[in-house]
């Protein structure tokens, strides 16, 4: 007998159920209604891309890119992947001919179906596939006669075995791929792939989905989160546009019931004076090496801007006397950011200036953006976003202004539980308790009438007694209950019961369309 196994969700992940799953479904068609009325439109993503696009555009020296994205090569080749890790993972002394044998034969082996498969067309024969696959041939020589005993012959052989497993590790079978971490890269993939930039005026576009990283769970942080984000893509990098953003932005989280939010803003400058900051920054770091955590002290060479980004506490008074990027802005990069602060002021917006304000990925410039809200303890982010003007060119685009967000769906829902405002999930209006089979077929009649006007209804389709349904559709968490016998289907009368107070009234089919309508339009029943 088989095993009894439970199986369970991935830790990181997790099932949204009713009635959670009305409360985001209420959150999404709400950022679709107030997006839309901003003129943007929503674009559909594949969930996984190329793993260099990520790659390229985030920053290998991110978090996301060297710690957390969920990358695999995307084949069907088994037997290749089974022959290489047989090779790999093959012990072979030099004066054991048995195991010189039985390496060889897997080299060989491997060779084989590697020439089956590009002659198939399975895969393709790439130069540095066929670079390393010639590596495998010739040091395949060596260890099939690898010479005396003694002297240079162990060296030549254990070089030759050790050249065969590094080149089998470094085959290609298909494309590296990732789950995607983000998709403000994927939305400049789909501008430039399908020549967005021809279209009239900026590209506005709008994403709803999952995405994926490899980190260390915590409250409403999980390996497969939601966001929503935006996009606007085009010739300009007008203040009013990223204005505009913003104020769509704050009138969403407005929308939803979160009003004590926290709007934060900065300039990071551009690539006339930003890279001057950042040498300045680098020296002054060094300074204080000794007072920083790892990380920090590798990031000093290779990205000194996420140094201010550290949350450790231990670091926090030493970053406090960093040079500011405010103090060291180029006038072009002045003069956007306090035109952009104006735009705000016309709008309303207020916001917090935050210097350390560098955003965790590389391709931001200029504004940079982050919202917080209450109920979430330290980690109260529910929304992050900025300028990115020259990634559509990194990716090999033609030259394109950028600006975007991306909300946090998950802890904004779990921030919008904590102010208690949370909007009543969609109920059950009725439950139509039938008796008789002669009866049954009316039922369904009228309950496909309810239907096509909107409202939730649950037709049995079994018979019980009358008690029992009505325990069932108060289980349920109906609104009324329809009680349908021989004589209502004789006389067309049909008799609504309030489940709530236990009153009943009888109606007409059209008395009872048209009070169930207006109880689902000022109720939302």
């Amino acid at each position: 007998m088989a095993e009894k196994r439970e199986f369970r969700a991935i830790k990181g992940t997790r099932d949204i159920l009713p009635p959670e799953s009305g409360l985001w479904n209420w959150f999404e068609q709400t950022a679709r209604e107030v997006f839309e009325t901003y003129n943007f439109r929503e674009i559909r993503l594949p969930i996984f891309e190329q793993t260099e696009l990520f790659a390229r555009s985030i920053g290998t020296d991110t978090d996301v890119v060297s710690k957390e994205m969920y990358s695999f090569f995307d084949h069907g080749l088994a037997e290749l992947e089974w022959r290489r890790g047989d090779l790999i993972g093959a012990q072979v002394m030099h004066d054991i001919p048995i195991q010189r044998h039985d390496f060889v034969e897997s080299a060989t082996r491997l060779l084989d179906a590697f020439d089956r498969a590009i002659e198939s067309g399975e895969l393709s024969d790439t130069p540095e596939n066929h670079r390393a696959i010639q590596e495998i041939r010739l040091a395949s020589q060596i260890v099939k006669s690898p010479g005396p005993h003694a002297g240079p012959g162990i060296s030549s052989f254990k070089a030759a075995v050790l050249q065969i497993q590094t080149a089998a590790w470094k085959l290609r079978f298909g494309d590296q791929v990732t789950l995607r971490p983000e998709a403000t890269a994927s939305v400049c993939r789909a501008y430039i792939e399908h020549g967005m930039h021809t279209l009239a005026g900026n590209v506005k576009l709008y994403y709803i989905g999952p995405m994926f990283r490899r980190e260390r769970p915590q409250k409403g942080r999980y390996r497969q989160f939601y966001q929503i984000g935006a996009e606007v893509l085009g010739q300009s990098d007008a203040p009013g546009i990223d204005a505009e953003l913003l104020e769509m932005l704050l009138e969403f989280f407005r929308r939803v019931g979160l009003d004590e939010t926290t709007l934060y803003l900065n300039s990071i400058g551009d690539k006339n004076c930003r890279p001057q900051y950042v040498e300045l920054l680098r020296a002054e770091l060094r300074k204080v090496k000794d007072k920083l955590g790892a990380d920090s002290q590798r990031r000093i060479e290779t990205n000194p801007l996420r140094v201010l980004d550290s949350k450790l506490p231990e670091e926090q008074r030493v970053i406090e006397e960093m040079p500011r990027i405010s103090e060291h802005l180029c006038p072009e990069c002045r003069e956007h950011f306090a035109k952009l602060k104006e735009e705000l002021a016309l709008r309303g917006i207020s916001y917090v200036e935050n210097w350390r304000l560098v955003r965790g990925l590389d391709y931001y410039t200029r504004t940079t953006f982050e919202v917080t809200a209450k109920g979430l303890g330290s980690q109260d982010a529910v929304c992050g976003g900025g300028r990115y003007d020259g990634l559509v060119e990194l990716l090999g685009g033609p030259p394109t202004k950028g600006i975007g967000f991306a909300i946090g769906s998950d802890r904004s829902i779990l921030s919008i539980r904590e102010t208690g405002k949370a909007p009543t999930p969609g109920r059950l209006t009725v439950f139509v308790a039938w008796m008789g089979s002669k009866v049954y077929p009316a039922a369904v009649e009228i309950a496909k009438k309810l239907r096509s006007a909107g409202l939730s209804v649950e037709v049995p389709a079994e018979e019980r007694k009358f008690r029992k349904f009505l325990e069932l559709a108060d289980k349920l968490g109906a609104r009324y209950a329809l009680i349908l016998g021989e004589d209502e289907v004789a006389t067309r009368l049909f008799t609504l019961k309030n489940l709530a107070d236990a009153s009943q009234q009888k109606l007409n089919e059209n008395e009872l369309l048209e009070y169930l309508e207006s109880e689902r339009r000022g109720k939302g029943a």
